[in-house]
């Protein structure tokens, strides 16, 4: 089957605004070009200087979005629905499409997918790279991320999973929200908590999630994934809730997740894009969260919170 790349080109300047609005036109994914940390990126991901000259030619004032279509859809659909909120952004680009086959884009996108390091004591491992230098002994997570989000190559996972090292403590019980491919509860098991319950409205999610907890050696009751919504399919509380999705879900949640945290649990939140930061602060205290440490990378948030006590 021959699906539809749509190619859109931007100033570089303008790639994470244009990522989210990309995002919302399709459900199966996208990839970036983004040469303008090529170097310190390389180095902190495989720890060498040595790069290849075809990139170190690339044009670092531009960045490309690459999203995919099926043959089943129309892709003028998400080209007009992708300019028109670009020209709302006050965004410039250029919009190309070309036909690949479903194989290509399901696999081309693993050359981008490298093993990186995130805190102290975690190291993500691609299933297909064989050959894993680990130096510092880190606890080691492997994944297949499939078509669920979650490689920890994206400054929201990395910030949640940093979270995850310095607030989970050995024997916690986790609730990993909008799991995706289930990479921060297996995180969350690495890093000593005794069990996680993952839930998402994704099929695709779930399966892909089990499998990589599979790969990693954690199964029920341990490693206990959901399909569904939160309130449908989770009952109990929970020592660490987490939640990597966006502002507008983490702001929903803010209102009923209390009912799933002990007196003294943290809810370690990520995907708040840096604008939408005063609508979950302003969320937060209207449930009664205090902020006890948040961090940022880019453009994205990362907040940490405690219930306080009612009146």
């Amino acid at each position: 089957m021959e699906w539809t790349e749509v190619i859109t080109e931007i100033n570089a300047d303008d790639i994470d605004a244009a990522a989210d609005i990309a995002n919302m036109a399709v459900d199966c994914g996208i990839y970036i070009e983004d040469y303008r940390n090529l170097e310190k990126e390389t180095w902190e991901t495989a720890n060498i200087d040595l790069i290849d000259e075809e990139l170190l030619n690339k044009d670092r004032s531009r960045g490309f979005i690459h999203l995919y279509i099926s043959p089943d859809e129309n892709p003028a659909e998400a080209v007009a629905f992708l300019s028109e909120r670009l020209n709302e952004a006050k965004i410039e680009h250029k919009i190309n499409l070309e036909k690949c086959r479903n194989e290509d884009w399901e696999n081309n996108w693993k050359e981008f997918f490298k093993p990186v390091n995130i805190g102290k004591k975690l190291l993500i491992r691609p299933l297909w790279i064989d050959k894993l230098e680990n130096p510092e002994n880190r606890k080691v997570l492997s994944i297949e991320p499939g078509l669920a989000f979650g490689t920890g190559g994206h400054d929201t996972t990395r910030l949640c999973m940093e979270m995850c090292e310095k607030y989970i403590k050995n024997g916690d019980s986790v609730l990993d929200t909008g799991c995706g491919s289930g990479i921060l509860g297996i995180a969350s098991l690495l890093l000593g908590a005794g069990s996680v319950v993952g839930v998402d409205i994704d099929e695709l999610a779930v399966k892909t999630a089990i499998e990589n907890g599979r790969v990693n050696g954690f199964n029920e009751p341990e490693f206990k994934i959901l399909n569904g919504n939160l309130t449908d399919k989770v009952s109990g509380k929970f020592d660490v809730i987490l939640a990597n999705i966006v502002a507008d879900v983490i702001i929903a949640f803010s209102d009923f997740v209390g009912d799933f945290m002990k007196e003294n649990s943290v809810f370690i939140t990520s995907g708040i894009i840096a604008s939408r930061e005063a609508e979950v602060r302003e969320a937060f205290l209207k449930n009664r969260f205090k902020i006890i440490e948040e961090n940022g990378s880019g453009d994205w948030l990362c907040f940490v919170c405690r219930r306080t006590a009612g009146a």
